[in-house]
C-alpha cells in the first residue's frame, strides 16, 4: 500500500513503512546552492531515464548522492542563525518528536544538529495489531507522513518562536524523506544519523552528543552487527 504526495518534491510514502527524514531550518542554505543542486539532480535523472529506462535503483542512488551534498553543506558550512545550537531550542524539537512516539510512529533514532534534524521512525505502529498482523485496507485513522511532519515542525516552530520572541518561518517547508526497504539499509541509516555530529566535528563519540537518540532495540541490533 503506497501513497504519494507533492510538496516542492514528489514523495512516496508506503503505509506503515520506516522512514528516514531530514528537515532543516528555513535559512540554513543559500538559495543559489539549493537551485544549483536541484538543477544538477534534474539533469542527472533525465540522463538516467534516457540511458537506463526503467532502472529505478540508479535514480534512487542519484537522489542519495544529491542529498549527501546537501547534508555535507549543512554540516561543514553552517549558514543562517543555526538556532538549534541552543540546547533549550533543541530540546523543544526533541520533546515534540518524543510526544508522538508510540501513537503515530515508533521513534528509533534522531540527531538534532545546529541547523537540521535527522530522524528515523517506523509508522507500522499505526497499522499493526497486537499480534503483528497487517490490515488489508488502510485504517481510517491512519496519519500520513506529510501530516506527521506537519505536527512535528508546526508544533515545534510555534513553541520555539514563542520561546525566542521571534516570528516568521522557522523550518524550510519541504523535508527530505526516504522509506527504508531492507534491514541492512535500516542499520546503515541509523549509523549515519548517530555519526552525523561526529563527522561534523561536534563530538568525539556519537553518544557524547546530547541531542542524539537511539532506541534500545536498535542499539542492540547495531551492537550485534559490530
Amino acid at each position: 500500500m503506497k501513497t504519494q504526495y507533492l510538496n516542492r518534491l514528489p514523495h512516496i510514502a508506503p503505509i506503515g513503512a520506516t522512514f528516514f527524514v531530514t528537515f532543516r531550518l528555513a535559512d540554513s542554505l543559500p538559495q543559489s546552492f539549493v537551485n544549483a543542486l536541484k538543477a544538477e539532480l534534474e539533469a542527472e535523472i533525465t540522463r538516467l531515464k534516457k540511458e537506463f529506462p526503467g532502472n529505478t535503483q540508479r535514480i534512487r542512488d542519484a537522489r542519495a548522492r544529491n542529498f549527501g551534498k546537501y547534508d555535507h553543506q549543512l554540516d561543514t558550512q553552517p549558514y543562517g542563525e543555526c538556532h538549534l545550537r541552543q540546547a533549550d531550542v533543541a530540546e523543544i524539537v526533541a520533546e515534540k518528536m518524543r510526544a508522538l512516539d508510540g501513537s503515530l510512529y515508533d521513534l528509533q533514532a534522531y540527531s538534532i544538529m545546529p541547523n537540521h534534524v535527522h530522524v528515523l521512525f517506523s509508522m507500522a505502529t499505526q497499522v499493526v495489531d497486537d499480534q503483528g498482523v497487517w490490515p488489508e485496507e488502510i485504517p481510517e485513522h491512519y496519519v500520513q507522513l506529510d501530516k506527521v511532519m506537519q505536527l512535528i515542525k508546526g508544533g515545534s516552530s510555534y513553541s520555539i518562536n514563542r520561546h525566542l520572541g521571534r516570528s516568521g518561518k522557522f523550518w524550510f517547508k519541504d523535508s527530505y524523506d526516504h522509506y527504508v526497504r531492507k534491514e541492512e539499509e535500516w542499520l546503515n541509516i541509523a549509523l549515519y544519523i548517530l555519526q552525523n555530529p561526529v563527522k561534523a566535528g561536534l563530538a568525539k563519540k556519537w553518544d557524547a552528543w546530547p541531542f542524539n537518540y537511539c532506541s534500545p532495540y536498535l542499539l542492540d541490533r547495531l551492537m550485534f552487527r559490530s
